[in-house]
């Protein structure tokens, strides 16, 4: 991605440094960690996946601000990597809502580490990436990239499709859709519920895919192979792809984010057409 020129934005909460005190959460390792890790695009309501982690309760205690860390290069690259890619959201997002009379209130995006304070509950990094409706804040542990390898997705715009997913969950959020899935979740069986949960994750990848349609056009920020980084991720993230990984068999019953192959083609959907209409994924 050239990325470098671009705008930086003002949205970025570096909380990084600070620990929670009291208990401490326990780790979750093999097919635990690989189930956690699914989650890691979240939807508007990550509070149950967060006490899934934390075994049913909280961790305890409150924040501290402990000594501060010195971040490497590399982390000082990839902290200014996704101010810019957050900067190119809000400017993408807000001509797409003012062309449609709309305006639009930009998220903020808070990069902790190991675990923090959530208006949806307290998150550690184990549940990924997320966004939490309550704070309309994206949260992200960069050492979640670690996380990203292994499960088949590198690259920059990689990371800028997990960002851009979670700024789709906002922009749900601010149109009324994310409320609305709550609604019929709450009248639904679970296997309903489910499918309700993987529509609402497809759009968000078609948004990704908007949110990249535009910023090529208007700023010319892709290069050669990082399209195709950013379907691998898809892939990497589909709930079979996921099962796998986890030794099950693959239930479609039990999928709330969408196969690899959906997600691959509605996130292609949004890049080839810019066009919000064509992301109605509740038609």
């Amino acid at each position: 991605m050239l990325w470098q020129r671009g705008r930086r934005s003002s949205n970025v909460e570096d909380r990084r440094g600070r620990r929670m005190g009291g208990k401490a959460a326990g780790g979750i390792g093999g097919i635990g960690l690989v189930i956690a890790v699914g989650y890691f695009f979240l939807s508007g309501d990550p509070s149950m996946l967060i006490r899934q982690i934390a075994g049913g309760g909280g961790f305890g205690g409150q924040q501290q601000q402990s000594a501060p860390t010195e971040l490497t290069e590399q982390e000082k690259q990839l902290t200014d990597f996704v101010s810019v890619v957050l900067a190119d959201t809000e400017d993408v997002w807000k001509g797409i809502f003012q062309a449609n009379g709309l305006s639009y209130k930009e998220p903020v995006l808070v990069l902790y580490t190991d675990q923090t304070p959530t208006a949806c509950g307290t998150g550690q990094a184990a549940a990924g990436p997320f966004y939490c409706p309550g704070d309309q804040k994206l949260y992200l542990d960069l050492n979640f990239l670690g996380e990203m390898k292994r499960m088949g997705a590198t690259g920059d715009f990689a990371l800028a499709y997990v960002i851009a997913h979670e700024v789709g969950h906002h922009v749900q959020t601010l149109v009324g859709t994310s409320s609305k899935v709550r609604q019929m979740q709450a009248r639904s069986s679970q296997i309903e519920s489910n499918q309700i949960q993987v529509r609402m994750e497809l759009q968000a990848d078609c948004f990704a895919g908007i949110w990249a349609h535009h910023a090529q056009r208007q700023r010319q920020i892709l290069e050669e192979g990082d399209i195709e980084e950013g379907i691998r991720a898809a892939a990497a993230v589909g709930d079979d792809h996921l099962q796998r990984m986890a030794g099950r068999r693959v239930v479609p019953e039990a999928f709330t984010h969408g196969s690899s192959q959906q997600r691959m083609d509605w996130l292609k959907r949004g890049l080839s057409t810019g066009d919000v209409q064509a992301c109605n994924a509740f038609g």
